[in-house]
């Protein structure tokens, strides 16, 4: 079935169709979440809140080409609101939490992991546009939109940010 038929049916209440799109993007997906939030099972969490949330509202999606990009909208909502219970967390996490950070096949390079300390070292919104643009496929037009920016605006910052990260890995 193709992915607008999918969507169809889905919206029909199809369940199994849901699965069927949920399963093309879920590393996506996952891949956001972890260098948004920072942990595994959080961003498993993440993920599975969006999901459940899009699932219970499908049937609002108007139009079946931008499902990959609902989807990360509800996603990006549920890590910004993660990000601040973090924020107002009393203290540090502890090491045992910061220990269970991983790939959803379980190894991490270590270039995997420099690159993710320079990514979280970014500001939120650099990491957001640059987290969209590469796990979700955001054009730098629906970034803006998305994140009530002038699209110029969003080109130049992650422009920077990506050149911050390429200074750090070198």
């Amino acid at each position: 079935m193709k992915q607008e038929e999918l969507i169809r049916a889905a919206k029909a209440g199809d369940a199994d169709a849901f699965t069927e799109l949920y399963k093309e993007i879920y590393r996506d997906l996952y891949h956001f979440a972890y260098y948004m939030l920072k942990h595994a099972e959080d961003a498993k969490d993440a993920v599975s809140d969006a999901v459940m949330d899009a699932w219970a509202s499908i049937r609002t999606l108007r139009k079946e080409e931008a499902f990959k990009s609902w989807m990360f909208a509800i996603l990006s909502n549920k890590c910004k609101v993660k990000l601040r219970e973090y924020a107002n967390y009393p203290g540090e996490l502890t090491e045992a939490l910061a220990d269970t950070l991983q790939s959803p096949d379980g190894v991490i390079s270590p270039e995997h992991l420099q690159l993710r300390e320079e990514f979280l070292k970014l500001q939120e919104t650099d990491r957001l546009i640059i987290g969209l643009h590469l796990f979700a496929g955001y054009k730098t037009r629906e970034l803006a939109e998305v994140l009530h920016m002038n699209a110029n605006t969003v080109r130049s910052r992650e422009s920077r940010a990506l050149k911050r990260l390429g200074e750090a890995l070198n």
